[in-house]
C-alpha cells in the first residue's frame, strides 16, 4: 500500500501499581559463556540452550509469573543459576506507553488514529510509543528494577472489529472493516517493532483473540460469554485483521475472555493451534488476557479444576497466563499436569521457546553496546518531536460531519463566544482509555484551546460531570442565557470513560443524561443569525439525526478521544491556521440513524452488522467525512481482464478543485456481481490519504489484491469467475449521504476460479 510496509521484518489489567522488584546478579562470571550467550550462533540453537537449561519447576515460573499484576504475579521471576534477571512482560502500548510510572506522550485513542485512514501515521505513532517504552524499560534495566508496565513487549494493538455501536471498548480498535484494521496493525507492528535486522525495539501482542466485540456487562458479562460464530463469519470478519498482524511479524498475540462456539478462546485449539500456528504459520507466543484462564473455571464453569485447565490452555497453544486478580495462577498447576500426564514435557519445552526467543531478540543476551535500541532512554520521552506527532495526529483524526460554510472561522466575524455542555472543560474525560499518564494541568480542554480566539467567553457546562445526571440538577435557565448575546456557540458533548470502556457497555446510542436537553434547549433558543456548532468527544455513535437534520445546527465535529492536545487542535482545525488542519478524517464505522438498526448484543452474525452487510440508511456511512474544499476523480483505468488470482492494478487523477490546501482520503471498493456467493454487499479493497494543494491533481496508483476478492467457501478461500464491480472515489460508493463529488464506477473480469487454501 505503502513503501514501508512493503518491507519484511527480519525479526521476526489495566491495574496501575509503582510495585519494583530488584534483578538478582548472575553469580559468577562463568554464567557469561554459556551458549545462549554466544551472538555468533543462530537464534534458534540460543533459545535450544536456554529451554534445555531449564527445570520443569523454572518453566512453570515463566509461564505463570510473568504475565501478571507487578509485585503479586509478575514479573517473571529470575533464574540465578543461569544468570538470567527478572522479565516484566506486562506492558500497554495501544497509543502512548500506558501506565508505566511516569509522564508519556498521548496520542490520540485507537478509534481517532483509524479515523485518519494513514497507515503512515499509526507507523509513526508506533515507532514514537515503541521509543519512550524502550527508553523507560532500559533505565529500569540498568537500575535492576522490574516496575509493572516497564517491560518491552507490549499487548497492543486492539484489533477487534467494532460490530456494535454500543461495546464499551470501540474506542481501542481500528473500526469495522476487517481490510482497514489489518492494514493499521501492519502499520502498527512494523512501527513498534522496527526494522533492524537483529534487534526488536519492542515486542507486539495483537489482540483480543478471537471473535471478541462485546458484551462487556450488557447484558451479559464478558467472563461468561459465549460468541457462537458461523464459520464463514469468524474467516471473512474476524480472522482477516489478526491474520495480518501475524504476516507482519507480531511476536505476540493475547486470547480473549469469551468462549468460541463453547470453548474458551485461550482453551481453544482449533484457534490457537489449528489456524493461529497450522495454518498462518505463527511462531510466536499467546498471552491470555487478564485472568482469563481463572475464568475458564470460575466463570465458565467449562473446567473445575487447575491442573485440567492448565491442560487444556497449554495443549491449545496458551504460552503464557497474565493473571491480575488471583494470588495462585492456573498455570502454577504445571507441573501436576506433566506429572498426571496430562500435558507432556515436551509440550511445555515447546510453549516457553518463544518466550525467550522474544526476550532474545529485545538484547536481553547480548551485550548492549550491540543493540542501538539499547541507547534510548527516559530523555525519548516526551520529545518535542512526539508531542508535534501527537497534535499532527489529533487533528488527522478529527472527522468533520456536517457544514453549512462556517467551517473554517472567519475570526474577523466573531468576538463573543458561547461555549456549553461538560466536555469543554473536562479534561480526564477527553484521554480516553489506555493512555499514558498526563497531569491534568497540561491537557488542554476545549474551552483552554478556543478562548483566545474570543473577545469574551460566556460559559455553562450544563452538567458537572460528563454523565450528565450524578451531581447536580441540569440547569436549562444557565444554557439559554449563556448563548444568548454571542456571535457564535459552541456545544461539547459525548461519552468519555465514564459511559464506555473496557467492563462498560452503554446500553443504548443516546447521548449521556441531560446531554440531549442540553443540545435541544441550545438548538431552540440559539439566535437565527448565530453559527452553532456542536462538538463531540466519544468513541461509539451517539444519536445525533435530529441535530444533523436540523439547519439550525451550522456544524458537526466528531473528535473522538484527542487526549493532550485536544484543545490546541481544536482551534486549528476550526480555523485552518497551519499546514494539515483543514479536516480529511473519515468515519472508520457505519453511525446508525436508530438504535433499533442494531441487532442484539448477543447476536454474532454479521448480518446487518457494519456497512459491508448493513441493512437500510444509516445516518453517516463508513468511510464519509467532509473538507472545507472540494476533490473530483478522473481517468479511473483498471485492469480489465485478470485470471483468478491476479491483482488488479490501474491509476486514477484526484484533483483539489477548492481553494484550500487539503488531504483527500481516496477510497477504492469491490462488489461481487454473483449474489450465490457469501460475500458481503461491498468491500473497501485499496485507500491512500494524500495531500493536494489548491488548484493541483495527483495521479494515484493502486492495487486491489487478489485475496480481497475471495470468499470463504467451506474448506477455505475461493476466487471465482465472474465480474466485479470496481469503484473508486472519496467515500463509499452508493450511499444516500455523499460527499461533494462523484466516485467513479468500472468493472473487471475474472477468468477462472482458484483455492487459495485455508490461511
Amino acid at each position: 500500500m505503502v513503501g514501508w510496509m512493503n518491507s519484511v521484518l527480519l525479526v521476526a489489567f489495566v491495574h496501575f501499581s509503582y510495585t519494583t522488584v530488584k534483578c538478582e546478579s548472575p553469580k559468577n562470571a562463568a554464567d557469561k559463556s554459556y551458549p545462549f550467550r554466544n551472538v555468533s550462533l543462530p537464534w534458534d540453537v540460543r533459545v535450544d540452550d536456554i529451554v534445555n537449561r531449564l527445570t520443569l519447576e523454572d518453566i512453570q515460573l515463566m509461564m505463570a509469573r510473568g504475565g501478571g499484576r507487578g509485585g503479586i504475579d509478575g514479573p517473571a521471576p529470575a533464574i540465578p543459576r543461569l544468570g538470567i534477571g527478572p522479565y516484566e512482560w506486562a506492558t500497554e502500548c495501544l497509543r502512548g506507553d500506558a501506565y508505566a510510572p511516569g509522564n508519556g506522550t498521548a496520542f490520540p485513542q485507537a478509534i481517532g488514529l483509524a479515523a485518519a485512514f494513514s497507515p503512515e501515521l499509526i507507523f509513526r505513532m508506533a515507532e514514537a510509543t515503541a521509543e519512550e517504552v524502550r527508553g523507560k524499560h532500559n533505565d529500569y534495566v540498568k537500575k535492576g528494577q522490574t516496575p509493572y508496565h516497564a517491560g518491552a513487549s507490549c499487548y497492543s494493538p486492539v484489533i477487534n472489529i467494532m460490530r456494535d455501536s454500543r461495546w464499551g471498548r470501540n474506542q481501542e480498535t481500528y473500526g469495522e472493516d476487517p481490510y482497514l484494521s489489518g492494514v493499521h496493525a501492519t502499520a502498527y507492528i512494523q512501527g513498534l517493532q522496527g526494522n533492524d535486522t537483529r534487534y526488536v525495539r519492542a515486542s507486539g501482542a495483537c489482540k483480543h483473540f478471537d471473535v471478541h466485540g462485546g458484551p462487556e456487562n450488557i447484558p451479559v458479562s464478558r467472563s461468561s460469554f459465549n460468541a457462537v460464530v458461523s464459520e464463514e463469519d469468524w474467516r471473512m470478519t474476524f480472522l482477516p485483521a489478526f491474520r495480518a498482524c501475524v504476516k507482519a511479524g507480531t511476536y505476540g498475540l493475547m486470547c480473549s475472555y469469551n468462549r468460541v462456539n463453547g470453548v474458551p478462546a485461550c482453551a481453544n485449539k482449533k484457534l490457537l493451534t489449528d489456524i493461529l500456528r497450522t495454518e498462518w504459520g505463527f511462531k510466536g507466543w499467546v498471552i491470555s488476557d487478564g485472568g482469563a484462564i481463572e475464568n475458564i473455571i470460575h466463570a465458565h464453569h467449562y473446567l473445575n479444576n487447575s491442573v485440567d485447565t492448565v491442560a487444556a490452555a497449554v495443549n491449545a497453544g496458551c504460552n503464557l497466563e497474565d493473571d491480575n486478580t488471583w494470588k495462585d495462577p492456573v498455570f502454577m498447576s504445571l507441573e501436576q499436569a506433566v506429572t498426571e500426564g496430562k500435558v507432556t514435557e515436551d509440550t511445555v519445552k515447546e510453549r516457553v521457546r518463544p518466550l525467550f526467543y522474544t526476550r532474545m531478540r529485545l538484547g536481553e543476551f547480548d551485550p548492549p553496546e550491540m543493540n542501538p535500541y539499547s541507547k534510548l532512554s527516559n530523555a525519548d520521552v516526551e520529545t518535542p518531536e512526539h508531542k508535534a506527532l501527537a497534535l499532527e495526529a489529533a487533528m488527522k483524526s478529527f472527522v468533520l460531519l456536517k457544514n453549512n460554510g462556517v467551517l473554517p472561522l472567519n475570526t474577523s466575524r466573531f468576538r463573543t463566544y458561547g461555549f456549553v455542555g461538560p466536555f469543554a472543560t473536562n479534561a480526564s474525560q477527553l484521554m480516553g482509555d489506555y493512555a499514558p499518564h498526563v497531569p491534568q494541568y497540561q491537557i488542554i480542554t476545549p474551552y483552554r484551546g478556543l478562548q483566545s480566539l474570543a473577545k469574551m467567553v460566556q460559559f455553562a457546562p450544563g452538567c458537572l460531570d460528563t454523565e450528565c445526571v450524578r451531581y447536580t440538577a441540569y440547569d436549562s435557565q444557565a444554557v439559554i442565557e449563556t448563548i444568548n448575546n454571542t456571535d457564535i456557540n459552541f456545544v461539547f458533548l459525548g461519552t468519555g470513560l465514564a459511559v464506555e470502556r473496557e467492563a462498560h457497555d452503554r446500553p443504548d446510542t443516546e447521548l449521556p443524561g441531560h446531554q440531549k436537553q442540553i443540545l435541544l434547549d441550545v438548538i431552540n433558543n440559539n439566535p437565527a443569525s448565530t453559527p452553532l456548532v456542536l462538538v463531540l468527544f466519544n468513541a461509539g455513535p451517539v444519536n445525533i439525526s435530529f441535530a444533523d437534520l436540523d439547519p439550525r445546527v451550522s456544524a458537526i465535529l466528531e473528535c473522538f478521544f484527542p487526549a493532550t492536545v485536544t484543545g490546541d487542535a481544536l482551534r486549528h482545525v476550526l480555523i485552518n491556521d497551519v499546514k494539515g488542519a483543514v479536516p480529511a478524517g473519515r468515519l472508520p464505522y457505519t453511525w446508525p440513524m436508530l438504535a433499533s438498526q442494531l441487532p442484539p448484543m448477543v447476536n454474532y452474525s454479521m448480518q446487518g452488522r457494519t456497512y459491508r452487510y448493513f441493512e437500510g440508511e444509516p445516518l453517516y456511512p463508513f468511510g464519509y467525512g467532509l473538507s472545507y474544499t472540494r476533490f473530483s476523480y478522473a481517468d479511473f483505468s483498471c485492469t480489465q481482464n485478470i485470471t483468478a488470482g491476479q491483482s488488479v492494478t490501474g491509476t486514477v487523477t484526484v484533483k483539489n478543485t477548492g481553494k484550500y490546501d487539503a488531504d483527500e482520503v481516496a477510497q477504492i471498493y469491490i462488489r461481487w456481481t454473483d449474489t450465490s456467493l457469501p460475500a458481503p454487499k461491498i468491500q473497501l479493497a485499496w485507500f491512500k490519504r494524500v495531500t493536494i494543494a489548491a488548484n493541483e491533481q495527483v495521479q494515484l496508483s493502486f492495487e486491489v489484491e487478489a485475496r480481497t476478492m475471495a470468499v470463504w467457501i467451506n474448506d477455505g478461500w475461493h476466487i471465482k469467475s465472474g465480474m466485479m464491480d470496481i469503484m473508486v472515489g472519496g467515500q463509499q460508493p452508493f450511499t444516500k449521504r455523499a460527499v461533494p463529488g462523484e466516485g467513479i464506477v468500472s468493472r473487471f473480469n475474472i477468468s477462472g476460479s482458484k483455492y487459495l487454501g485455508r490461511a
